[in-house]
């Protein structure tokens, strides 16, 4: 069986802070290194009342610290919102904590909105067009012999993983190009999926760190004892998702009873395409959604994402996932 990872965003929930969403962050990784998760990885968001790994460095040393064995990292890092060199030295700085534990995937989205990306950047002419550069900077920043004067310390001979992730073509040609694995967001934007990844696996070109095409695609769970009881804790993100589309983002919702029989024919559908890539149900039903989307993509390895309210049933839902994927 491929290796089963973790993508989490440090979920904040109606009536929780930011201090509750980061402890259970920890928690969860604790967890999901005792039941065989190959990695952990949390992701870049600003402005997101919901989302609390913001800081994803500092995210990252948070889990890092708490566990000892799984890989921690950045799904992802907003490149384009960073200089080059502080993210080497972010990331040299956590593989000199946590030798041999640490994954840095980068992404050229701004993680938020424009007017936030302002603020993170303090211009946005040119940033975005300049990620390719952005990335082999960064590629070089890790090398022993580094190009030119500026050094990264720490970082400059360190072993740090890069990989690319993205939602469309761009990131898929750019990882074959550079020879780096491939993260595809299919969990939130699953409709180039497929053809994402014939691009990347066509034009894969190998590389120092990467010899043959590697490809790790987003998938959400939502797993319970029942498949009832599954489709209700669904609802909390299903709500999260829509009120997001509204332009009223926020703390992610408790869970509704019968939520789809509230809906309109619009809101349905956008559900069923936004969460095409997902699987809600009992354990054996879990199973079957995880094994007919490996088996449909060939994916080298699938990253699981389970917004769920209650935090002891979201532990319950990667449990589950262990138990029928891991073993």
């Amino acid at each position: 069986m491929i290796p089963i990872s973790v993508l989490d965003l440090s979920l904040i929930t109606e009536g929780g802070d930011a201090t509750q969403a980061l402890n259970n962050t920890r928690d969860l990784a604790q967890h999901a290194e005792r039941w065989g998760y190959r990695r952990y990885w949390v992701a870049e968001h600003h402005n997101m009342p919901g989302i609390a790994s913001a800081a994803t460095s500092v995210v990252i040393s948070h889990v890092a610290s708490g566990t000892s064995t799984i890989r921690v990292g950045s799904g992802g890092i907003m490149l384009p919102n960073h200089a080059p060199l502080v993210i080497a030295e972010q990331f040299g700085t956590l593989e000199s904590l946590y030798p041999g534990r640490i994954d840095l995937g980068i992404g050229r989205a701004p993680g938020t909105d424009r007017m936030t990306a302002h603020a993170l950047r303090r211009t946005l002419a040119g940033d975005v067009d300049n990620f390719p550069h952005d990335v082999l900077e960064l590629q070089n920043y890790f090398r022993e012999a580094q190009l030119g004067h500026v050094r990264a310390v720490p970082g400059a001979g360190l072993n740090v993983p890069i990989w690319m992730l993205g939602s469309s073509f761009y990131g898929a040609q750019l990882a074959a190009a550079l020879g780096l694995p491939y993260g595809f967001a299919s969990h939130f934007a699953p409709a180039a999926m497929m053809q994402a990844i014939e691009i990347y696996r066509s034009h894969f070109k190998p590389s120092e760190q990467l010899g043959k095409p590697y490809v790790m695609l987003g998938f959400n769970v939502f797993a319970a004892d029942s498949d009832e009881e599954a489709q209700y804790l669904k609802s909390s993100a299903q709500q999260s998702t829509l009120n997001s589309r509204r332009g009223r983002p926020g703390r992610l919702p408790p869970p509704v009873e019968d939520f789809e029989s509230q809906l309109s024919p619009p809101e349905l559908a956008l559900l069923r395409e936004t969460h095409a890539c997902s699987v809600a149900g009992s354990p054996e039903t879990v199973r079957k959604g995880l094994e007919a989307f490996i088996a449909q993509t060939e994916a080298d390895e699938v990253m699981v994402s389970s917004h769920i309210f209650d935090h002891t049933a979201r532990l319950r839902s990667f449990e589950i996932v262990a138990e029928v994927m891991i073993g």
